[in-house]
Parts: structure tokens; C-alpha cells; sequence
């Protein structure tokens, strides 16, 4: 305890042995035992609350032995009076004295909280990773609450008819504290360089204004993408987050806080690219497997027309020359040609960058083109080929060249599935009937072996193949392109046995 304590705690003892002394054996007729109010209250910043309740009981015994030394047990109403009205203050000093001394307490304990809790917020805001900066919103608060009671209620619009608006709200919010972080993010700056954020932002980044219009529409938080520019001149990308408090007074220390996702955006855009490629090269690689059945295509054609430019030839060389006949070899000679046109731009739109053409498609003639071009494969490896298609079927917007690769594929895919069958029940069976929702069905169904269950669990993933020299890219592909459009391709096994695949197109394209 100390000296100053303990001389307050004796001079209060002092005082209360005074105030027995005179109250016992003196004649004055006044209530002194109210005086024992002084002991206690002397004593209040020194004793505990325990200490306080055990002074005021022996105040209060004093005061009961003085009356009794005094006046006896007789005593008389006066005297009782003045005891009663003397423990009635003493009760109320010492309830008062705890009262303050507990509310004491507990600010003692709210204050030493606050500080605990300030110095975490600030280990926490000065050491951590992430870029933290405290800014004063207010003054730019006021002014976009200024704009509102002035009836501005477009403030994208007042910003594009006023170009200084988002130069003159940049100014408007001075940096309160920015962490090593923060300081790092803007090139190793210093802190009374990141005081104002005017040069970092960039000139086209549009993040600030979504900022500010968040403020001006009374949102509790704002999350965005933007771009700062750094000491060295470099563009930074950052995500950016900010949540406002409730109280417009509180503007004046608002925390932001931003994310370098510099690095993260630049993978993912090479991933992006790196998938465009590699979808690129698929589509290529499922072009050359194809490149065998297309050659042989393309030799029908070219061979046709040789023969029928020989028959004209034949025709012409007459006396007199067979014009009608001359007439059929040269329309079959322009057949020939533009199917061989056909089948060369059909390969080049495969491998092509740009936009495919959506236009209105024929399923029955789409199947029928394919099985004509796919004709000579079919013949060699001795394939039954058979169209059941529905009666009055409505055309579909789709991409013609892509659902001729997808019907090309699995073909293709249904001869090689059908090498260990019998000849003799070497079938292919396409399907083409209306599906639900304004669709149309396209199934394929051949009579091999049919799919295992560990093909049909990953039989549309990438680089998924029982084939030996197979790549496994072709059915993932047409998966995808299908996708793409609203379309969708789903396989399993026939009830009657032979894998069954289902190509469902809308009527109606969507489009990428």
C-alpha cells in the first residue's frame, strides 16, 4: 500500500475516534455520528468493495455503542432519531461508494479492452500481407450527399457530363495510415507519398466510380476489380474491397483493402488461351484422323469428274454432237465439283479461327450428306448404313459444319467399334425424331460390342480412348461444341445390344 494510503486510511481512523469520543461523552444534541459519512468517503479510493461494507459495519457499531453509552437502553426519541437518520446516511454513503467504485471498475476494465483491442487491430493492420489503408471518406461522402439533395439521382451520367468529377473525388479522400503492404503494392513508397491516391489510380480504371457510386447509394460494402498504376509506372491489377460503417460519422476512417491479383489474372488468361489452343489442336487432331475417310471423299469426286468431262468429251466428238447428253456430263461435272468444294471448306471451317455461320439445317439431308460422304468407309469395311427419320421435322439453326463433325465422329467411332463384329451384322441405325422442348434427336446406333462400364464413366473427358493410337480428344470435342450451342450428346448401350449415342439439337441456336 502506499504512503499516501496509508495516510488517508489514519487520518480517516483518526477522525472516526474523534467523532466516538465526542458522540459518547459529550452533551451535544446533534446527530454526530452522520460524521462517520467523511470516514467513509476518505476511505472509498483506497478500500476494496469488501473493505468498505466491513468500515461501514463498524461505523455503524460505533455509532449503535455511543447511543447506548450515552443514553442507555432507555434513551429517548430525539436520540433514537438521530442514530436512525446518522446508519440511514452511513447505508446510503457506503451503498454509493460500491456503486462508483464498480462502475470505476468496469471502466477501468472497458478501457483496458479498448486498448487491447486497438493494439490487435493495430499489430494485425501494420503486419499483415494483405494492403490495408485507413481513408477518410467523409468529405467525399458529403459531397455525393450534396449531389443527391441537388436531385442528381444518375451519378454515372453526372460523371461522363463533368470530367474533373472523379479528379475532384479522388481529392476528396486523404489517406489516414497505409500499411507496409499497402506501401509495398504502390512500388516501396513512403507514407507521406501514399497520403493522397491521385497518382495511382489509373486514368481508364473504371473501379473508382462503381466506388462511388456505392457510397452514393448507402451500400454497406463495395467489391471490385481495378487497376492502380505504381511508382515505377507499372499497371497493377488489384481486388479491390471496402465495407462502410453504418454511422456516416465513422467516414472519417474507413479501411480498404486491396488483393495484387496481377499474377493470378495473367494465368488464368494464359490458361484461357492455352485451352483455346489446345481445343484448337484437338479439333485439328480429330480432322486428321478423319483425314484418311476425307481423302477418299475427295478421290470420288475428282474421279467422277474426269470420267464425266471424258463422256462429254465423247459426246462433243460425235457427228452431230449429242447436246443433250453433252448437257447431263456437264451438270454432273458441277455436282462433282462443288462436292468436292464442300468437302475441302468443310475441313478448313473445322480448323478455323473465325465465327461459324448459324444457319436454318435439315437433319434428314444433314444425315444423308454425311452418309454420302462417309459412303466409301462403309463399303470397305462392309457397314449396313439405315436412316429412320420422322415425318414433317422442322429444320434447326445450328453451325452445319459442327453437327457434321459430331455425326462424322461417331460414325467413324461405330465402324472401328464394329472391326471384331460379323460382316454380315455390321449395322449402323440412325435415328432422327422430335425431342421435348422444340428439340430434335439424332441417335446412332450401331451393333458392336457396346460400351464397358469404365468407358461410359469417362467416355466424354479428354484424352479418354480404348483405342490404342486413339487420342481420346474426339468425343470431348463434339461435346463441347454441341454444349456451346444449347445442344447436348449423351451416351450408353442399346437394350438390343451396341452402343447408343444421343445428339438432342434445339431448334433455335444459342449462341456463344
Amino acid at each position: 500500500m502506499a504512503p499516501y494510503e496509508i495516510g488517508v486510511l489514519s487520518f480517516a481512523g483518526l477522525l472516526a475516534a474523534t467523532v466516538f469520543y465526542l458522540d459518547t461523552f459529550t452533551d451535544i444534541q446533534s446527530a454526530l455520528a452522520t460524521l462517520y459519512v467523511i470516514t467513509l468517503l476518505l476511505s472509498a479510493e483506497t478500500l476494496t468493495e469488501k473493505g468498505t461494507l466491513l468500515l461501514a459495519g463498524a461505523c455503524i457499531s460505533l455509532s449503535a455503542l455511543s447511543y447506548v453509552a450515552a443514553h442507555g437502553l432507555q434513551g429517548d426519541l430525539a436520540a433514537a432519531l438521530r442514530l436512525t437518520v446518522a446508519i440511514a446516511a452511513m447505508v446510503i454513503t457506503c451503498l454509493l461508494i460500491i456503486r462508483n467504485q464498480r462502475a470505476r471498475l468496469a471502466l477501468i476494465k472497458f478501457n483496458a479492452d479498448l486498448q487491447s483491442s486497438e493494439e490487435r487491430y493495430r499489430t494485425i493492420f501494420e503486419r499483415s500481407r494483405v494492403a490495408l489503408w485507413e481513408r477518410d471518406y467523409s468529405q467525399v461522402r458529403a459531397l455525393l450527399m450534396d449531389l443527391q439533395t441537388q436531385g442528381v439521382s444518375d451519378l454515372r451520367a453526372h460523371a461522363r457530363n463533368n470530367p474533373d468529377f472523379i479528379s475532384d473525388c479522388i481529392g476528396r479522400i486523404p489517406t489516414v495510415a497505409a500499411n507496409v503492404a499497402a506501401l509495398e503494392l504502390l512500388g516501396h513508397v513512403d507514407a507521406q507519398n501514399a497520403h493522397s491516391m491521385r497518382r495511382y489510380i489509373a486514368q481508364d480504371d473504371a473501379t473508382f466510380l462503381e466506388l462511388m457510386i456505392a457510397i452514393f447509394n448507402r451500400e454497406s460494402s463495395f467489391e471490385g476489380k481495378g487497376s492502380i498504376t505504381t511508382s515505377d509506372g507499372t499497371t497493377r491489377l488489384v481486388l479491390l474491397t471496402v465495407g462502410f460503417p453504418e454511422d456516416a460519422a465513422n467516414f472519417n476512417r474507413v479501411i480498404v483493402g486491396m488483393f495484387d491479383i496481377t499474377e493470378r489474372e495473367m494465368a488464368q488468361k494464359a490458361l484461357f488461351e492455352a485451352q483455346a489452343e489446345l481445343a484448337l489442336a484437338s479439333r485439328a487432331a480429330t480432322v486428321g484422323a478423319l483425314s484418311a475417310s476425307l481423302a477418299h471423299e475427295l478421290n470420288q469426286p475428282l474421279g467422277a469428274l474426269v470420267v464425266n468431262a471424258q463422256t462429254l468429251q465423247r459426246w462433243l466428238d460425235r457427228d452431230p454432237p449429242d447436246l443433250a447428253a453433252v448437257s447431263r456430263s456437264a451438270e454432273r461435272i458441277v455436282r462433282d465439283s462443288q462436292r468436292a468444294s464442300d468437302i475441302i471448306q468443310s475441313t478448313r471451317s473445322m480448323l478455323g479461327r473465325h465465327s461459324p455461320i448459324v444457319e436454318p439445317v435439315s437433319l434428314i439431308d444433314l444425315v444423308s450428306e454425311t452418309h454420302a460422304l462417309m459412303e466409301g468407309e462403309l463399303l470397305r469395311n462392309r457397314v449396313a448404313f439405315e436412316t429412320n427419320a420422322a415425318s414433317d421435322l422442322q429444320t434447326v439453326n445450328a453451325v452445319r459444319i459442327e453437327l457434321q463433325q459430331v455425326l462424322i465422329n461417331l460414325i467413324t467411332n461405330a465402324v472401328q467399334a464394329m472391326a471384331a463384329t460379323a460382316e454380315e451384322h455390321r449395322r449402323i441405325s440412325v435415328t432422327i425424331e422430335p425431342a421435348e422442348n422444340r428439340s430434335i434427336s439424332v441417335k446412332v446406333h450401331d451393333s458392336g460390342p457396346g460400351l464397358s462400364p469404365e468407358i461410359l464413366k469417362n467416355l466424354f473427358k479428354p484424352f479418354c480412348t480404348s483405342k490404342e493410337t486413339g487420342l481420346g480428344m474426339g468425343l470431348a470435342i463434339c461435346r463441347g461444341m454441341l454444349e456451346a450451342r444449347g445442344s447436348t450428346l449423351t451416351a450408353g448401350n442399346h437394350a438390343e445390344g451396341g452402343a447408343l449415342f444421343q445428339m438432342i439439337v434445339p431448334i433455335e441456336a444459342v449462341h456463344e
